[in-house]
């Protein structure tokens, strides 16, 4: 058995769910799988084990216990990997868009997950058998920078990290619409949808959730941005880009129905990752450039613009 976390509550945390506040505190592990491991008396409330709706009380004290991981029953598949990074404590991948992180519901094969089992034998256990190494996730049709945890040391180091806000992670997203300041800030909650369980929202009720933009590029219809996060949200990007009312492109979730690009899947690439190393001490930071799909679609904007800004012909002469 391994102590994975001890939590003290806190006075504003008083009255909370006991299985929200750990989602809460640690991002990088599911709901459910706290819940299993509360059910589990694997986590324990002064020191007595308890249920998942227990609500909390200032000054609790919380042992979270982590089970020896299991033996993953994940078939490894040799799927080609693009690694930016590896040393015998993490990797750093480039995810090609289309491409899940970890086995789920109608994903059982050809993930990120059954590629990394085939790659390497050591990958940490803390998120269990179905998500071994994985620190962070990127949804299926985004592409790029992803940290992968080789032993569960690492895994805490980063996510402590990503708690802290320490991991520089950067975006290009294309979106509807042309926005018109150079730069800004979008600071809004977001939370499980009200009425749509399946996605998220910007809701009194959410989580704070802070990120950054800059223009990069601009087109008739469309704007080229650059993001930073602050916090790391379920579809942050993509629920902040659309609360204020510039979606991102090809995003089925959050977009328009219909969109005038061809693009199957969202316009958004994590394109920048920096972190510091859980063993050296030293700051990492890795680019990725954009997808060849992602750049034919910028290179048809920019072709569209100039025919544009052609001027017109006179007919009638000077």
């Amino acid at each position: 058995m391994t102590l994975l976390e001890r939590l003290v509550v806190e006075e504003e945390e008083a009255g909370t769910r006991l299985d929200l506040y750990l989602a809460r505190e640690l991002p990088d592990m599911s709901r459910s799988r706290l819940q299993r491991l509360i059910n589990e008396k694997q986590i324990l409330v002064n020191a007595r084990s308890t249920r998942p709706s227990y609500r909390i009380q200032a000054g609790d004290e919380i042992q979270v216990n982590l089970p020896p991981a299991e033996v993953p029953d994940i078939a490894p598949e040799p799927i080609p990997l693009d690694i930016v990074y590896e040393d015998r404590d993490l990797l750093v991948v480039n995810k090609p868009r289309g491409m899940v992180v970890h086995p789920g519901a109608g994903h059982h094969r050809g993930t990120l997950v059954n590629a990394l089992l085939y790659h390497c034998q050591d990958l940490s256990g803390i998120n269990g058998v179905l998500r071994p190494g994985i620190v962070h996730r990127l949804d299926k049709d985004t592409s790029g920078l992803l940290m992968v945890a080789k032993n569960d040391a690492a895994h805490l180091a980063l996510a402590v990290q990503l708690k802290e806000r320490q991991v520089h992670r950067e975006y290009l997203a294309l979106v509807h619409g042309r926005v018109k300041e150079a730069s800004g800030t979008v600071t809004a909650p977001i939370g499980r949808h009200p009425h749509h369980r399946q996605k998220m929202a910007v809701t009194p009720k959410g989580r704070p959730a802070v990120t950054h933009y800059t223009v990069v590029e601009c087109f008739p219809d469309h704007t080229l941005l650059r993001l930073r996060l602050d916090t790391g949200r379920t579809h942050q990007i993509r629920v902040h880009l659309a609360y204020i009312r510039h979606p991102v492109v090809g995003d089925p979730k959050y977009g328009p129905a219909r969109s005038t690009l061809e693009l199957r899947g969202q316009f958004l690439h994590a394109g920048t990752l920096g972190f510091t190393h859980p063993a050296s001490g030293e700051f990492l930071c890795f680019e990725a450039p954009l997808p060849s799909e992602l750049e034919a679609v910028l290179a048809r904007l920019r072709q569209s613009g100039r025919k544009q800004a052609r001027p017109k012909r006179n007919l009638t002469g000077w």
